[in-house]
């Protein structure tokens, strides 16, 4: 009777962990700071009004996934973050910091990230393959569409801080 006593406590306690791990994944939030106009505080729901891109590629277990989100450059503008006509002189010289949540750390140059410079397209994406990213991807995710290896593919952002490059 006692082992089937503990057996149902580490069941109520793998349940709740479970429980509290996707509550958190769905309620995280993704911070926009540093070099900014408009800082912002996104939840997954925020990106819905952005307009969505979908990317198709194979993981490093050879399965093809599809992955879902928005062109991170969209994210930045909403920001203010200087694109476009006015990225020159001085502001050649930000970049975009990307943080995870185990401290694991990705480097953007904004004319990597602007369609004026390049062709290349960072997505910020939200799903895998028709559902939200998995916990220990998500809650939000970039894929670096042209980048021949995964390095900058960071996995749980919590944060993206525009900052100058000094010496």
């Amino acid at each position: 009777m006692r082992n089937i006593r503990n057996i149902g406590y580490r069941l109520l306690i793998l349940f709740l962990s479970i429980s509290l791990l996707s509550h958190a994944q769905n309620t995280a939030t993704l911070s926009i700071s540093g070099e900014v106009l408009t800082p912002l505080e996104l939840k997954k729901e925020d990106l819905a009004s952005y307009k969505q891109q979908t990317y198709k590629t194979k993981g490093k277990e050879g399965k093809e996934h599809e992955y879902k989100g928005v062109a991170l450059v969209e994210v930045l503008e909403k920001a203010g973050v200087t694109l476009g006509g006015k990225l020159r002189g001085e502001n050649l010289a930000k970049a975009v910091l990307v943080k995870a949540a185990d401290g694991y750390e990705v480097v953007y140059s904004l004319p990597e990230l602007d369609p004026e410079f390049t062709t290349n397209v960072v997505l910020l994406v939200t799903e895998k393959d028709g559902a939200p990213l998995p916990t220990g991807e998500g809650p939000f995710r970039l894929i670096a569409l042209q980048d021949k290896k995964q390095a900058r593919w960071i996995r749980e952002i919590r944060a993206i801080k525009v900052v100058f490059v000094k010496d």
